[in-house]
């Protein structure tokens, strides 16, 4: 590399490094359940969805600071009026606002004036100091409790005037969590730093029940998660950004979120019609729903016709993106255009080139995505009356 080329490099850092503005306080835990308290450290339902910690591990956090053993930062961003959100330390400060009380219990509609305080947590799986089990913090003494107050801990604070996308890439590096957690949950709280609008679109659009009915076969844990919005997602990247697969599902996930969520004045940006995005998903899943209902992404039966009650994902990935081609030539409320579809769908699951494309695994790649949705979409154009022609 020339010295040309290592001084444009340097530069080109050092403007990285100019755009983030940080500054560290070290702050006692009752001032941080203060400004939680008083609304001035916000924990946003997605982000405090995440607090997964089990008693034992919040027990012996307590008893670490009661012990007074150093304990990690915690991370927090500043926003426009002054106040901090939290971005990595979220089952460390939990834990603290559990023991004392005031973590906040997260109600099904988010509502915060429906909001009530949790159980206080009861101390469980100490192990330095097992005389602190079956202790709340009402019952420590006097000298614990106020120790437990005054105990500092470093706080990093990200500036307001830092540059979003860099804020951003700050908190996926460093929410790396340490709990087994969808993907999903974790994109929906990351991507919170670059705005709203699209994580509460896919949240809503997850919701739709034409949707919810063909997806119904996934297991119990994941229809709880946040694994609808996932296959949501998925929908629209493989319908918008397919061109940007490679084998990663989840670093090609994330890149679209992030491009649909960023704003213009990025180079990685993509527009998204709301609108327009709405009206396809939603008629897509009519179709289909009406068509095979909960079948809708089921394999067919090895020994029959009969289509089984379970969910794959690559037919999941295969046949709505197929079904954009005629999409606009079906009437969802023609009943012999939902015929045709459903025995087409029917055809399709009993091909014996299709159950080798979707069946066993390794078939994650960008051309054998693009092979099977080829696949399905050609079967659709044979469909007289709805081909291209």
């Amino acid at each position: 590399m020339t010295n040309v080329n290592i001084n444009l490099t340097i530069t080109q850092i050092e403007e990285q490094v100019q755009k983030t503005h940080t500054r560290q306080l070290d702050i006692s835990f009752n001032e941080l359940a203060d400004m939680y308290q008083n609304n001035e450290l916000n924990i946003k339902p997605d982000f405090q969805r995440l607090f997964r910690w089990s008693e034992e591990k919040q027990s012996r956090f307590i008893e670490s600071l009661i012990l007074e053993m150093p304990v990690p930062p915690i991370f927090v961003i500043e926003v426009e009026d002054g106040c901090y959100e939290l971005i990595d330390g979220l089952q460390r400060i939990s834990s603290y606002l559990n023991f004392r009380g005031m973590l906040k219990k997260i109600t099904k509609d988010e509502s915060e004036n429906e909001s009530e305080d949790e159980k206080p947590l009861k101390l469980v799986g100490c192990d330095i100091a097992p005389l602190l089990n079956g202790f709340t913090y009402d019952d420590l003494p006097t000298a614990y409790q106020i120790r437990l107050k005054r105990n500092f801990i470093r706080m990093q604070v990200i500036r307001k005037e830092s540059d979003k996308l860099l804020r951003y890439h700050m908190f996926k590096r460093l929410n790396t969590g340490g709990e087994m957690l969808e993907p999903q949950e974790i994109r929906n709280c990351n991507i919170r730093l670059l705005g709203d609008e699209f994580a509460d679109f896919l949240k809503q659009i997850a919701e739709n029940p034409c949707f919810k009915n063909t997806i119904n076969n996934i297991s119990e844990t994941r229809s709880k998660s946040a694994y609808p919005q996932e296959l949501a997602l998925r929908f629209f990247a493989n319908k918008n950004y397919r061109e940007h697969y490679i084998k990663d599902i989840d670093s090609f996930l994330n890149s679209y979120m992030e491009a649909v969520t960023l704003d213009s004045k990025y180079e990685q940006h993509v527009d998204f019609d709301y609108n327009e995005e709405s009206r396809i998903f939603d008629k897509v899943f009519r179709i289909l729903d009406k068509a095979l209902g909960s079948k809708a992404f089921g394999p067919k039966n090895k020994n029959s016709s009969y289509i089984a009650e379970n969910f794959r994902i690559y037919h999941y990935e295969a046949i709505p993106i197929a079904l954009l081609t005629i999409l606009e030539k079906v009437d969802p409320d023609n009943t012999d255009h939902i015929e045709l579809i459903r025995n087409k769908l029917q055809e399709i699951k009993s091909d014996q080139k299709f159950i080798e494309i979707t069946t066993g695994g390794g078939k994650n790649t960008k051309n054998l995505l693009n092979g099977r949705i080829e696949f399905v979409k050609n079967k659709f154009l044979e469909i007289e009356g709805f081909n291209e022609s």
